[in-house]
């Protein structure tokens, strides 16, 4: 018999979106360094005579080709992270609890930690930690079985 996935706490599950997002911008920064290597072009030494043509266009090509392949890879991962981003928002409504969607919405949807959520909520930080603790354990009950997005 096979074993069931464990499934994830709220906190684990609702965490995910900050995850895909920090792999976005990494990748972003990774495009970034791809565009600059592919731009780079070395210098010649004229003083010399050349007898074989160079491989720089052939790999001026694949840079290229490597650069397009890797953005369309990372329009693919922003689709994802917009999708996910709308079903955590519409799970974080079923709450229908007007301080834990704020809380959770703010922590997990914007990543703003929990200092800044209770100055916004002009609300006890104190306070606010309880809220989160709460809106978690109904988002749990609310939904169950909690797996990974992407």
């Amino acid at each position: 018999m096979s074993e069931k996935k464990k499934c994830l706490t709220a906190k684990q599950y609702l965490s995910q979106l900050e995850m895909i997002d920090v792999f976005i911008n990494q990748d972003l920064e990774r495009l970034s360094e791809m565009k600059n290597s592919a731009t780079c072009i070395g210098s010649f030494d004229y003083s010399k005579e050349r007898v074989q043509t160079s491989s720089t266009g052939d790999r001026l090509c694949a840079d290229v080709a490597r650069y397009v392949d890797f953005n369309q890879h990372i329009n693919g991962e922003i689709d994802r992270f917009v999708n996910a981003k709308n079903q955590i928002i519409e799970e974080i409504r079923e709450l229908r609890n007007v301080d834990y969607m704020n809380v959770l919405f703010k922590v997990y949807v914007q990543f703003k930690n929990l200092k800044a959520t209770a100055a916004e909520m002009n609300r006890s930080y104190n306070c606010i930690i309880e809220v989160h603790k709460k809106a978690l354990i109904a988002f749990e009950e609310l939904h169950k079985n909690l797996t990974y997005l992407c």
